[in-house]
């Protein structure tokens, strides 16, 4: 997780095209040879941040403060104009977002949430009632999916027909919140029960079944993709398209 957050952080500060299109790149390279993500699936998470990338780099473009709006006039918009700074701002901002997109995606499709939240108890020491009460709450996700089908599937049979306009939504939406938040609650009360029942107490000074241990790939992946990250900063740095914070280096 620190992983991935590092880099976006980072990135984060650049303002040049050249240096998050390169690590980019990488990170395409990574998830492709590293990983075991199928092409279909990775492309089905990541196509809607494509459009969100296009959507800020354009209008990045058209609103680009001045102090990155220099640089002759490549066309204009009514009373808008587009010049090569604010060109250059809108791609980087949009290549900065689909690294995002990357890098939390690598991130989401390879890691076990359970394992996670362990590792950040038992490394981190996160409180362990906030950790398995974050878990439990991520295991009533699919619950309350399916009782929430099985709700329409019973109204449907009762003849109670999809709800239309903004006023039956609500009316829809009031008959289908209150079932559910009862059950919530049951399952909740449950839970609690049987954690009592079981010794629980949260006290962080507990042994743990299942040990998280930061092994030598971790460490492996670690080094590789902040090497990278250092590396195409210091590319970026000898051929002069190094911005952070509209300021050139190199």
């Amino acid at each position: 997780m620190f992983t991935v957050l590092i880099p976006g952080i980072v990135l984060g500060l650049t303002y040049d095209v050249f240096t998050p299109l390169v690590y980019l790149m990488f990170i395409l390279v990574v998830t492709f040879t590293m990983t075991t993500i199928p092409l279909l699936r990775w492309l089905k998470f990541f196509s809607p941040f494509l459009l969100i990338a296009a959507g800020f780099a354009w209008m990045t473009m058209l609103y680009t403060n001045q102090a990155f709006s220099g640089g002759e006039v490549i066309f204009r918009l009514w009373m808008l104009e587009v010049t090569t700074g604010s060109l250059q701002t809108g791609l980087s901002v949009g290549f900065r977002s689909l690294c995002f997109g990357a890098l939390s995606l690598m991130f989401i499709l390879t890691t076990d949430s359970t394992k996670l939240m362990l590792s950040l108890m038992q490394q981190c020491k996160l409180p362990p009632k906030l950790t398995y009460g974050i878990l439990a709450g991520y295991r009533f996700l699919p619950i309350f999916r399916h009782e929430l089908k099985i709700l329409q599937q019973a109204h449907r049979i009762r003849g109670v027909a999809r709800a239309r306009g903004i006023k039956g939504r609500v009316n829809q939406f009031q008959r289908y919140a209150i079932p559910l938040l009862a059950n919530g609650i049951r399952k909740a009360e449950r839970v609690a029960i049987a954690m009592e029942s079981k010794g629980f107490t949260g006290d962080p000074d507990r042994t743990h079944y299942h040990k998280m241990i930061v092994g030598k790939r971790d460490w492996l992946f670690f080094t590789l993709m902040i090497g990278a990250l250092i590396t195409v900063f210091v590319l970026s740095y000898h051929l002069g398209y190094l911005e952070i914070f509209g300021r050139s280096f190199g």
